[in-house]
């Protein structure tokens, strides 16, 4: 059962709305996952490195995703230079495997979510919800805002850039 809501990790995002997405963005389901990301500034990070990934197309593709999307901030939370090394091209397979350990296949919306749940990301790798006093939580990234629709499946905003084991 686990295994089946591994998608709904992706949608850990469910509680507090600490950020206001563009209206356009945040409620037309016209949008895909990477052009929704696109419309919205604080995620401009995350496009940046989806494209230096070249995985434009594929979460662009018919899904559905599950998006767990660090913000700008999760970025700069991470040691200096980091994001910058990864999206050097010769740096690009490790690149994709953070960004694709942040995506599950399958469409998961926070209802869904269940303390201690784990969920297998398209990276190959588990990751774990949790949840705490309202909020959700990937592998300790708090969602700050839940169950954005998208055309191609939901997105869940982070506020922390999580890691795949090495």
């Amino acid at each position: 059962m686990k295994k089946l809501l591994s998608f709904a990790l992706m949608v850990a995002f469910f509680t507090t709305t600490a950020f206001t997405l563009n209206n356009d963005a945040n409620n037309s389901v016209d949008n895909d996952i990477v052009d929704l990301a696109a419309q919205t500034e604080f995620l401009s990070t995350l496009v940046a490195a989806v494209q230096a990934g070249d995985l434009v197309d594929v979460l662009k593709g018919d899904g559905p995703f599950t998006v767990f999307a660090p913000t700008n901030d999760a970025f700069a939370k991470l040691p200096a230079g980091t994001v910058e090394n990864l999206l050097k091209p010769e740096n690009k397979d490790k690149l994709v495997q953070v960004l694709t350990y942040h995506v599950v296949p399958g469409k998961v919306y926070s209802k869904d979510l269940s303390d201690g749940m784990t969920a297998t990301t398209a990276q190959g790798k588990d990751i774990k919800i949790s949840l705490k006093d309202g909020k959700a939580m990937v592998n300790g990234a708090t969602v700050t805002t839940a169950d954005i629709e998208a055309s191609n499946g939901v997105v869940h905003v982070i506020d922390s850039v999580i890691l795949p084991p090495m």
